[in-house]
């Protein structure tokens, strides 16, 4: 039987917390930790718990959530942190990803798609809601430069599979498009990863875009 992975939330609306919980611990593989409602909170629930996954919200009363995505990614680099929200514009994902946020969904998904989130954390990946990578990549297609250039180019494959992650696809959602296995789809996904200078797949789709390698018509 598989230990119960660790899980801390940071969420200032009751409502929205306990909701939360109760949808994470509904996987039965995760266990909620501690439920944080403010920055103060969350530090010293962190410090006394330190979770497997940090779930957290931006728009916290005491401060912006991307301080304490800065402050946790510094502390412990390999601790996976997703943020969850409302709000889904450009300055704020990119604030968020900055800081070392690894995923960005938003609130209104339900209970399996935060249980399959968090397990593509677990296994690696950058769970980032469709909307949010949809209005990304318009938003850099208009502002994009050439002044970065990827440092080795990027092989057929990895641009499919580059391309089906920037809409949005999992891991497994890639493999079964491409007929390839999920350790295949990981392997171009390091791949993508090091030729792009990047350590997420958010961040991946972010500097794709940037450089005009992902395919700009996608559908609403």
């Amino acid at each position: 039987m598989l230990s119960p992975v660790n899980i801390a939330i940071v969420e200032d609306n009751a409502a929205t917390r306990k909701r939360l919980v109760r949808h994470v611990e509904a996987t039965g593989r995760f266990c909620v930790v501690s439920a944080s409602a403010t920055l103060s909170e969350a530090r010293s629930a962190l410090h006394q718990n330190p979770p497997d996954i940090l779930l957290v919200d931006l728009g916290l009363p005491d401060g912006d959530g991307c301080m304490l995505i800065a402050e946790q990614a510094k502390a412990n680099p390999e601790l996976p942190i997703m943020v969850i929200s409302v709000f889904g514009d450009e300055d704020r994902v990119i604030r968020a990803i900055q800081a070392g946020a690894r995923g960005y969904i938003l609130k209104d998904e339900d209970r399996e798609a935060i249980g399959a989130t968090l397990q593509q954390l677990l296994d690696g990946g950058s769970p980032i809601s469709p909307s949010i990578a949809r209005h990304l990549i318009r938003q850099f297609s208009q502002t994009r430069s050439c002044g970065k250039a990827v440092q080795e180019p990027l092989s057929a494959r990895e641009l499919e599979v580059l391309n089906l992650a920037a809409k949005g696809f999992t891991y497994q959602e890639v493999a079964d498009l491409l007929e390839v296995s999920i350790n295949t789809v990981s392997s171009h996904t390091k791949q993508i990863y090091a030729k792009l200078a990047v350590n997420s797949r958010s961040q991946a789709v972010f500097e794709a875009a940037r450089l005009g390698l992902v395919n700009m018509r996608t559908s609403e």
